[in-house]
């Protein structure tokens, strides 16, 4: 066929291919063939770039006089290139063998740590002897019900199994507060933002080619410092109220946040409040065993004069929290892809967070200084007036604004003696949950095993061991039956720990573990249950709240010394 005639071919056919389906090419390859007669099909095949046999079909067709496929269609039915997986059975098991959760796929399989992309996939399937291009593998996931997946954040450990409980319980507690007409705020610290010319994430609108420039490197060396937002959301009003620190997050500092929120806004709104409900996480500045947290809020209770009761989230959930997802989010979506090179950013943005529900912030900076590492001893502990909730008292407390008289006994004792804690006073139904004669029963009930039980062979420890003092030798008990007994029901009915048990009885926290221990195997092997606690109580100051709140006084008396 001569240079000519091709050039015109192939010229004709880029013209027209692009504008016909599939049997209308045939056909016009076809038509062509038929005008060169013989070896026509050959150049016609070869100025097209398609094969022989294409152009043969197409010969067929037009000879034929084929009518037109219904419905439009360009191939009869069964036409066309076979799928892949029709080729290769054994493709679509290979494909899923690999993208299987890794403790139901193949060990073994090249991909288990590595990414999953639809090229690598392509590529560990070819290897595999399984020839499939990129799409392909697309087509098949998606038609096997998988698609691109992000990790969810879902998993919170093990749940406790009054999660639920105390979730309702909280609920009650801000229904019950709100319709007093007493403030209720959510707090918590938001996550530390470090203050430089640092990338943040998100975008925002700006002229095209023109991003802000920020630092290749986040190294905190280059930081101009941190910021600390703690927050306090006002569930009622939908109002935010942020002190960002620029030191740490510590219990002081959380505290001191909301004792701010308290004066700048909280007794505006709430003039005759004499009462605050606080939520909060389990853990952090503001967490249950803190305790920092519990003696900030006594001097904050102290110096408002409000009873302070806080109610923590279950351990795991605090995403639940109202500040987090009414606050907090509304923050990071205001600051996205804004660098905060500045505190004076940080407090800005912070307070100019709006939402179309309504939501307005305050913010402002605290340069206060907060340091780590402060202890807080047990005798200013047990100074703290806080009394725990019959449910959850570690979790539900109240801390309240006074104290109700001494922590211990005061006042020098005379010589030979020691002030202690009236046995009398101690054993009021209202602390142990059960009548005196009741306990004196109860103290008989156990007179004969714990007396066997002192009077084991004194050659060796409880425990088996050898003893390393003759009998008789050491310290004299400083509790007789009855006063262990009494010890161990306070315990069991108002969940006193170790340190106020030795307050009471002025012996020491181990004394005080041993005996209610000794005390509790006995009981159970008399068959006698306590009753869930009254109460928590877990400093001396509250335990005196709760017996003056029940009509009783603790007092003291001296005993002489052993």
């Amino acid at each position: 066929m001569p240079s000519e005639v091709r050039e015109q071919l192939v010229l004709r056919f880029g013209v027209l291919f692009p504008h016909l389906n599939e049997r209308q090419q045939r056909l016009a390859l076809a038509a062509e063939a038929r005008l060169l007669g013989h070896g026509g099909v050959r150049a016609v095949a070869r100025a097209a770039g398609v094969s022989e046999t294409t152009v043969r079909k197409g010969v067929f067709e037009l000879e034929g006089g084929e009518d037109p496929l219904p419905d439009g269609r360009v191939r009869r039915d069964g036409g066309g290139r076979k799928n892949a997986e029709e080729l290769d059975p054994l493709l679509v098991p290979a494909l899923l063998a690999l993208v299987e959760p890794d403790e139901r796929g193949d060990p073994m399989s090249p991909l288990r740590w590595t990414t999953k992309s639809l090229r690598s996939l392509a590529g560990a399937l070819t290897r595999q002897g399984h020839a499939a291009s990129a799409p392909t593998v697309g087509r098949l996931l998606r038609e096997n019900g998988f698609s691109l997946q992000a990790n969810a954040k879902v998993l919170e450990g093990a749940q406790h199994p009054d999660r639920d409980a105390q979730f309702r319980y909280i609920n009650d507690q801000v229904k019950e507060y709100q319709g007093d007409g007493e403030p209720v705020v959510s707090v918590d610290t938001k996550k530390k933002e470090v203050v430089g010319e640092f990338k943040n994430a998100g975008r925002q609108w700006r002229p095209a080619g023109e991003p802000v420039r920020v630092d290749v490197h986040d190294f905190p060396g280059d930081a101009l410092g941190k910021a600390l937002p703690y927050g306090i959301y006002d569930l009622a009003a939908g109002t935010g109220w942020v002190n960002v620190g620029t030191d740490h997050d510590t219990a002081a500092f959380a505290v001191e946040s909301i004792h701010r929120w308290w004066n700048g806004q909280g007794r505006l709104d709430y003039p005759q409040a004499r009462r605050l409900l606080i939520t909060a996480d389990a853990g952090g500045s503001n967490g249950y065993r803190t305790r920092a947290w519990k003696t900030e809020l006594a001097a904050f209770s102290a110096r408002t004069g409000l009873a302070v009761t806080v109610c923590h989230m279950p351990p795991g959930t605090s995403k639940w929290n109202k500040v987090e997802h009414r606050l907090f989010s509304a923050i990071t979506m205001n600051w996205r892809g804004r660098p905060l090179n500045s505190h004076e950013v940080v407090v800005q943005s912070i307070a100019a967070t709006t939402t179309g529900t309504g939501l307005t912030v305050h913010a402002e900076l605290d340069t206060g200084t907060y340091p780590i590492g402060v202890k807080v001893s047990d005798a200013e502990l047990n100074a703290v007036p806080v009394t725990g909730h019959a449910f959850h008292g570690e979790w539900n407390y109240t801390v309240h604004p006074y104290s109700a008289g001494p922590a211990g006994p005061t006042g020098p004792a005379a010589p030979g003696t020691a002030a202690v804690f009236d046995r009398g006073t101690l054993s009021h139904p209202a602390l142990t949950g059960m009548t005196r004669t009741a306990l004196t029963e109860l103290t008989e009930t156990l007179t004969a095993d714990w007396q066997t039980l002192q009077k084991q062979d004194p050659a060796t420890r409880r425990d088996g061991s050898e003893r390393r003092r003759a009998p008789g030798g050491g310290r004299k008990a400083k509790l007789d039956l009855a006063d262990r007994v009494l010890a161990t029901v306070l315990q069991q009915n108002l969940a006193l720990p170790p340190t106020v048990l030795a307050h009471l009885f002025t012996v020491s926290k181990d004394t005080i573990r041993h005996t209610t221990s000794e005390i509790r195997r006995l009981m159970n092997q008399h068959a006698h249950t306590p009753r869930p606690p009254a109460a928590h109580l877990n400093t001396l100051a509250g335990l005196l709240l709760h017996a003056t709140a029940h009509d009783t006084t603790l007092t003291t008396e001296t005993k002489p010394t052993r």
